[in-house]
C-alpha cells in the first residue's frame, strides 16, 4: 500500500492495514509525519509534483495507491490509473471529491440530491456579483477541498474582498476560481460514513454507518459524537443521499459524506474519498473503526455491516503555541476520566491550534461522552510544553 498523505488519518489507516498483513509505504511533504513513524518505509516529496509522484509509484510498484490528503496532483493519478495502477477509491473519484466544483455538480446534477445554492467565481468581481445574488451571510471556499482551510463566512459586502483572497490563496492549492455558497441555517451538521466494499459473494455493496454529529467553533473540526439523534425520516433521507453520491463516484473504500439537516430536509454539503476527521469518534463508538473498515475494503476483504454503535464522542487536543517536540504531562490527569482514551498523533512540532491528538470517550449517553472527551482534551492542553520551553 502506497499511502499518499501521512497525517493522523493516514497513521490510523497504516496501522489497520499492517494488522491485515499489508506492507505500507508512507509519503508526505515533510519528514517524520505521523504515518511515517509506523510505516515500513517512507518518502518525502511534494505530491502536487506529478513527476515526483510518478517516480515514487514506479519505484515502489504498489499493489494499491491510497490518497489520504487533498494536496495531490490528481491529474497524474488519473494517468497512472489509465496505465494499470490501482487508485482508491478510483483516480477519477479522488479528483472529483478534491474539487468542490466537480463534486457539487456531480451531486446536484448527476446524483440529483438536494444541495444548498452555490456559484463559482474566477475573479474578485465575479465573486462580488455571486455573493450579492446568493445573499448574506454566505460562505467562500477554496475550490480544492481542504478540511476547512480557505473557508470563511461573509456577513456583508465589506468582507467579500478578504474572503476571496483567503479562498483563492488559502486552500491546499492556490486557485483564482472559488466557490460561493448559500449560508444554510441548519439544525445539525452530520457526517454519514459510507463504505463501498466487497460482500462475501464478491459483489460490491454500500453500507452506511450511524450518523456522526459534529461542531466547529470556526471552520475546522473540533468535536464529534455518534450516534447523532435524528428521526427515522431524516435517517432514511441521509442514507439515500450518501448512497446516491458514493455509488455515483464508485470504487472501494470509506467515504465521509457531510450533510446539513434542516427540519426534515437533508442537504448534501461535501464528501471525502477516505476516512473523515469527524470519524475519529469511531475509535470508541464502533467495533470496527472507520480506519479498520477502510483498510479492510481497500485490501479486498469482505464486510457485512452495518456497525453497532455505543454512545461516544471525540474532542481534539490543540496546540497552545509553537515549538518542537510537544510533551503531554496532562495525560495522567486526563486518563482519570472514566471510559476515556487518548490518541497522540506524533506530530514533530506544534503551532497554535494545530491538532496534536484527540480524546475519545464513551458514556451511558452522548451528552456524558461529550463532557468526558472535552474534559480530557482540555486537561492535556493545559500542560502541553515544547522542547526548550521553561518548565
Amino acid at each position: 500500500m502506497l499511502l499518499l498523505g501521512s497525517g493522523e488519518i493516514g497513521r490510523e489507516v497504516a496501522l489497520e492495514a499492517m494488522r491485515l498483513g499489508a506492507e505500507v509505504v508512507a509519503v508526505d511533504r515533510y519528514e517524520n509525519a505521523p504515518a511515517m513513524q509506523v510505516a515500513h518505509r517512507s518518502h518525502v516529496l511534494a505530491m502536487t509534483d506529478g513527476a515526483a509522484l510518478r517516480r515514487v509509484v514506479e519505484s515502489e510498484a504498489p499493489d494499491v495507491i491510497v490518497p489520504e490528503i487533498e494536496q495531490i496532483d490528481t491529474a497524474e493519478l488519473v494517468r497512472l490509473e489509465s496505465e494499470g495502477w490501482i487508485v482508491v477509491p478510483t483516480a477519477e473519484a479522488t479528483r472529483a471529491t478534491m474539487d468542490r466544483e466537480r463534486i457539487r455538480r456531480l451531486a446536484a446534477e448527476k446524483a440529483k440530491v438536494p444541495t444548498s445554492r452555490y456559484a463559482f467565481a474566477d475573479s474578485l468581481g465575479d465573486a462580488r456579483t455571486a455573493a450579492h445574488r446568493l445573499g448574506f451571510p454566505c460562505l467562500f471556499k477554496s475550490i480544492t477541498s481542504s478540511s476547512g482551510h480557505g473557508m470563511s463566512v461573509v456577513r456583508d459586502t465589506g468582507q467579500v474582498d478578504a474572503a476571496y483572497r483567503d479562498a483563492s490563496s488559502g486552500g491546499r492549492v492556490a486557485n483564482p476560481r472559488v466557490m460561493i455558497e448559500e449560508f444554510v441555517r441548519f439544525d445539525l451538521e452530520v457526517t454519514v460514513l459510507t463504505l463501498r466494499h466487497l460482500r462475501a459473494d464478491g459483489s460490491v455493496g454500500t453500507t452506511t454507518m450511524a450518523p456522526i454529529g459534529h461542531a466547529r467553533p470556526g471552520t475546522l473540526y473540533h468535536e464529534s459524537w455518534q450516534p447523532a439523534a435524528v428521526s427515522q425520516v431524516v435517517q432514511a433521507a441521509m442514507d439515500r443521499t450518501a448512497v446516491a453520491v458514493t455509488n455515483r463516484l464508485g470504487g472501494i473504500g470509506m467515504f465521509g459524506v457531510e450533510l446539513f439537516v434542516r427540519g426534515t430536509d437533508v442537504l448534501f454539503s461535501e464528501v471525502s474519498p477516505r476516512p473523515h476527521d469527524t470519524g475519529l469518534v469511531t475509535l470508541a463508538s464502533q467495533w470496527n473503526s472507520e480506519f479498520a473498515l477502510h483498510a479492510r475494503a481497500v485490501l479486498g476483504f469482505p464486510y457485512e455491516g452495518p456497525e453497532a454503535t455505543v454512545p461516544a464522542a471525540a474532542h481534539v487536543i490543540l496546540s497552545p503555541g509553537e515549538g518542537p517536540a510537544p510533551t503531554f504531562d496532562g495525560a495522567f490527569e486526563a486518563l482519570t476520566t472514566p471510559e476515556t482514551r487518548l490518541f497522540f498523533f506524533g506530530k514533530p512540532e506544534g503551532f497554535r491550534d494545530r491538532r496534536l491528538g484527540v480524546a475519545v470517550a464513551r458514556g451511558p449517553d452522548v451528552a456524558t461522552a461529550r463532557a468526558r472527551a472535552e474534559a480530557a482534551a482540555h486537561r492535556v492542553e493545559r500542560t502541553i510544553e515544547f522542547e526548550g520551553s521553561p518548565s
